[in-house]
């Protein structure tokens, strides 16, 4: 009797442990994308015009902040589990949706929606 129970203690324990292996590594991946720097998450769409509206915007402002903040843009269309996960963890149900974070990477602003150049310029001089 006790050899059945840890026999199915086992089975249920094993996946369990690979799953919490596996999602710590792919936390791990995320964040050190970071590096210490203010970052800007990008979730677009090649299919979406406000999308491509802000990629014009993005190309003519971006440059000059270049080495100070990371971007990283995340094609929701292309299905991944790093695409998935970064869905999931900021709630996206819209593109384009544009992330802030500060160096620490906390949460500073969400922007749904396309907003004017001077706008988006404004927020990324507030990012420390």
């Amino acid at each position: 009797m006790k050899k059945n129970i840890t026999i199915i203690a086992l089975i249920f324990a094993i996946p369990l442990f690979a799953y919490m292996l596996l999602t710590s590594s792919n936390q791990t991946t995320a964040q050190t994308t970071q590096s210490g720097k203010p970052q800007v998450i990008k979730f677009t769409s090649a299919m979406c015009l406000d999308c491509q509206t802000m990629n014009k915007i993005f190309k003519e402002i971006f440059p000059k902040y270049e080495g100070k903040i990371v971007m990283t843009e995340i094609q929701v269309q292309d299905k991944n589990s790093f695409n998935d996960d970064q869905i999931k963890k900021y709630n996206v149900t819209l593109v384009p949706t544009i992330i802030l974070l500060d160096s620490a990477g906390k949460q500073v602003k969400r922007i749904e929606g396309a907003v004017s150049k001077e706008e988006m310029d404004n927020c990324l001089k507030g990012l420390k």
